[in-house]
């Protein structure tokens, strides 16, 4: 896991703390593990880590809906991209 996506899984660990861990695949929405009080920061945060600006008015939520979905859209490295 890249470090950057590291730092959003804790951010979101932290802020449940009866969570241990999350699945690579499990709706981070869905599951309220993110929610509209904290989405902008979330976002931002994702912006921060992955250095990838991110226009809220263009964003698909499927793009993070998951870690898995995350990693994908943002953490990929240009060659992973382009494969």
């Amino acid at each position: 896991m890249a470090d950057g996506l590291q730092t959003v899984k804790n951010w979101i660990l932290e802020r449940h703390p009866e969570r241990e861990d999350i699945a690579a695949d499990l709706d981070l929405i869905e599951n309220r593990l993110i929610d509209s009080l904290s989405f902008v920061e979330f976002v931002f945060l994702l912006e921060q880590e992955s250095g990838t600006a991110i226009q809220m008015e263009t964003l698909e939520v499927d793009s993070i809906r998951s870690l898995a979905a995350i990693e994908r859209h943002f953490f990929k490295a240009p060659a992973e991209v382009q494969a």
